[in-house]
């Protein structure tokens, strides 16, 4: 009876690999029922809850976080109505993870779980790493693209997740220890 947690760079397969360990040990796979959990309890829809994670860390995001407050856009929506950024994102994301380590025996994909689940008992973290040329070779292969273009999509998806983790006030992601 554990949690377990896959993080992973890019292009790895992490994906493939983290349904295959649930069906193995016969766990629930956690992926993208966050985003579904995180859309009901910020009463926003699951598209923009995937808009977010798709572009957490990104300048763009950044930008408009920091130039629309939070109280300008409560006093203009009404309760029905939620609002999510990246500060918001985060701190409901911590809720929901822990949510689902409560229910023990899942594997969770990515989310910061890592850090998030750290001091969790039972819990279990493994981090999934590929050489460049794999990486361009897997989303060559999968994707149909050209070594250029995914070459070029690793760089911007490395770029993305390493912002967002300085954004959480962690530098050490890609660390084996973790």
């Amino acid at each position: 009876m554990s949690v377990i947690t896959i993080s992973r760079q890019f292009g790895s397969a992490g994906r493939d690999v983290a349904k295959r360990v649930s069906e193995l040990l016969d766990y629930t796979f956690i992926d993208v029922e966050i985003t579904r959990m995180i859309a009901k309890k910020a009463k926003v829809t699951p598209g923009w809850v995937h808009s977010i994670e798709k572009e957490a860390g990104g300048s763009f995001l950044n930008i408009i976080t920091k130039l629309v407050s939070r109280d300008f856009l409560e006093r203009i929506l009404d309760d029905s109505r939620g609002y999510i950024d990246q500060d918001i994102y985060i701190s409901v994301l911590h809720d929901v993870l822990k949510k689902f380590a409560e229910e023990d025996n899942v594997v969770i994909l990515g989310r910061y779980g890592q850090y998030i689940l750290k001091d969790l008992k039972d819990t279990y973290h493994f981090l999934l790493v590929a050489e460049k040329e794999d990486r361009i070779k897997f989303l060559k292969n999968v994707f149909d693209l050209s070594p250029t273009k995914a070459e070029n999509i690793i760089k911007r998806q490395d770029k993305r997740r390493l912002n967002m983790y300085r954004k959480i006030g962690k530098e050490d992601y890609d660390k084996a220890k973790l």
